[in-house]
């Protein structure tokens, strides 16, 4: 079944989607809202990328999706992705989840996992205390397309003092070209909680030749004392393009760890946030990257300090080949009354080819005196001395360049926390260097 979505700046359109699949109201409201900003409002301006020249009207028609009776009828690429013997385990495929599975143990200490759609239904009143609350749905026409048309999607809920010790793991791909894929990914670590959260994001790229736009957001709510672990990877085709917004408001002495792969083969625009509500709260933020062919990518991390000492340390290391381009912005603001806090930023772009071009650009905004605040960026092709040292020791040049290459980008690889996942980085990874 195919519902037509033809317009998704049509607030009927919009609310009529909504309704047919019983969704709430206050969410069918906050649809039809959204999809009016979203004729309205402008795009992002990221810095340097003109991303209106960007094939952004590609959204697709939402495709309902029919659930799995097991793994084994999911594509074999996808079921690699999964974690052995996982019991916490979502999918989306195209514009719906086709898998829910959650322990009886996490169960029974009240978390939550489960697709977005979902959530709305069971759990309404708790979703809609968070539901664009960390990203707000009139902030640009991604944001408000999104809160027009999102679909599936992951809501994770964990109560408080509760630690998760295995990680959950979401896989979310699409392999229909003319299906809107539009997750939202709501995660809420209440007072003194711990959980570690992962997902791929994929398309099927022997099927997905078609132009398609992915816009995503990611909601984390991070209380007093919790920590949330989130690794993403990225892996989408190139007639696709990636717009992945994330976003954390983080309490008092809570942490927040992201471990972020862009490997996507097509245009991407890449935006992580913490934000620094809490007194002691803590941000920890690895980007990797990999630019091939003629790919635009604008790759920002950013930390807002506001909690008294807070501290927040963003690496970025990206790798371009070809003709590729990467505007790498790392932005630490410390607003005013954020004494004692500390931010650090490292950006380092490393390029294989003369027509590769990257740019890194370190920004650092203080408005309070008692702070502690640096940063280091770096643009420049692999080292010949190294080359040199690795060849008197009898190894090739190409290999030389390639131990090189991954020492380069290993530190955030090794970060990744489910062996599934960070195989499947290193499959990309080589997949992208060699070409």
């Amino acid at each position: 079944m195919s519902t037509q979505l033809s317009t998704p700046t049509d607030r009927q359109s919009a609310e009529n989607l909504a309704r047919s699949k019983g969704e709430p109201d206050w969410l069918v409201a906050l649809r039809g809202e959204a999809a009016e900003l979203a004729g309205s409002l402008a795009w992002p301006k990221p810095e340097k990328v003109r991303i209106e020249r960007w094939n952004l009207t590609a959204v697709g028609e939402y495709s309902a999706a029919s659930a799995a009776e097991t793994l084994t009828e999911l594509p074999g690429h996808i079921q690699e992705l999964i974690a052995q013997g996982t019991e916490n385990l979502l999918i989306q495929r195209n514009s719906g989840a086709v898998w829910r599975q959650l322990s009886p143990e996490l169960a029974s200490k009240g978390v939550i996992f489960t697709d977005l759609e979902t959530a709305c239904k069971e759990h309404g009143e708790l979703v809609q205390q968070y539901l664009f609350q960390a990203v707000k749905k009139d902030e640009d026409k991604l944001t408000a397309l999104n809160a027009a048309i999102w679909n599936g999607g992951v809501f994770v809920y964990v109560p408080k003092n509760v630690e998760v010790e295995l990680p959950l793991q979401a896989v979310l791909f699409n392999d229909q070209g003319e299906a809107s894929f539009a997750p939202h990914i709501l995660i809420v670590a209440d007072t003194n909680s711990r959980v570690t959260y992962v997902d791929t994001v994929v398309s099927s790229k022997s099927e997905v030749e078609g132009a398609f736009v992915h816009p995503s957001i990611i909601e984390v709510f991070v209380n007093a004392g919790a920590e949330v672990r989130f690794g993403s990877v990225h892996s989408m085709a190139e007639s696709g393009v990636d717009m992945s917004l994330r976003r954390a408001v983080i309490g008092n002495d809570a942490r927040m760890e992201w471990i972020i792969g862009d490997l996507n083969d097509g245009h991407t625009l890449s935006d992580t946030k913490s934000i620094l509500k809490g007194q002691g709260s803590t941000s920890d933020a690895k980007v990797i990257s990999v630019g091939k062919n003629s790919q635009q990518m604008s790759l920002t991390t950013q930390a807002v300090h506001f909690g008294k000492s807070s501290d927040s340390n963003m690496v970025t290391r990206a790798v371009m080949k070809d003709s590729a381009s990467a505007i790498i912005n790392g932005i630490t603001k410390i607003e005013h009354g954020a004494t004692k806090a500390n931010g650090v930023q490292t950006e380092k772009v490393l390029m294989l080819s003369s027509k590769a071009r990257g740019d890194a650009n370190p920004i650092l905004l203080i408005d309070e005196d008692d702070v502690t605040a640096g940063h280091a960026a770096s643009v420049g092709q692999v080292n010949p001395e190294q080359v040199y040292y690795l060849m008197s020791r009898g190894i090739s040049k190409q290999d030389a360049e390639r131990l090189i290459i991954h020492g380069f980008i290993a530190p955030v690889v090794s970060e990744i926390p489910v062996e599934a996942v960070r195989e499947q980085l290193q499959r990309l990874l080589e997949r992208k260097l060699e070409g």
